[in-house]
């Protein structure tokens, strides 16, 4: 009878010290996403600060387009009010799209591109934009074996009964949106005819 509760024990303790691993492995990855999340949230933060800018030095010389400003207001704030990733990135999106337009209006103004301030938002821009890259591929990364990690048997028994779920990739839809936002600018003597 010794033996066997020893053996009982045993067992016990061998699943014990299995669950607590998992448990702590899980643990460990889902602090790598959610500081994946919080470089993403950083760097986006910085490009939303630097928008308003962007869009007063424009308006600056372009004050007609009225219509393009707000559509860059409006798509920053639904981005910086847009929840899980999968919102997120949608909002994102849409402020990529509107940022396009607005560097579209800024070629039509040869004084703005030679701007210094102007030009410096624009390196500013392309490093922010750089960065949200670097983070989004960390983040995804994290987010992959994370979920890879709670799939797996057997700590997919585990990781759902101690309340670990699926996290969501922070993902680029359109191929067309897969490309950085375009802040560099044609040289005027190129477009000029001899």
């Amino acid at each position: 009878m010794d033996t066997t509760l020893l053996i009982i024990l045993g067992v016990v303790g061998v699943i014990a010290f299995a669950v607590i691993g998992i448990y702590n492995s899980l643990v460990v990855l889902k602090n790598k996403v959610d500081e994946g999340w919080a470089d993403i949230d950083t760097q986006l933060k910085r490009r939303y600060d630097l928008i308003p800018n962007m869009v007063e030095t424009v308006k600056g010389y372009a004050k007609h387009e009225n219509k393009t400003f707000e559509n860059v207001t409006k798509a920053r704030n639904a981005a910086m009010n847009a929840g899980n990733p999968e919102e997120k990135a949608r909002a994102e999106n849409m402020l990529t799209d509107t940022l396009k337009t607005l560097f579209a209006v800024a070629e039509n103004y040869p004084e703005l591109k030679a701007n210094q301030n102007f030009m410096d938002l624009q390196a500013t821009l392309r490093e922010i934009e750089e960065h949200i890259q670097l983070s989004r591929r960390y983040y995804n990364a994290t987010v992959r074996d994370f979920n890879t990690k709670i799939e797996v048997f057997p700590n997919n028994l585990i990781a759902g009964m101690l309340g670990f779920s699926k996290r969501e990739y922070f993902e680029i839809e359109r191929e067309e949106e897969r490309e950085n936002v375009k802040v560099s600018f044609n040289d005027d003597s190129k477009n000029t005819k001899k």
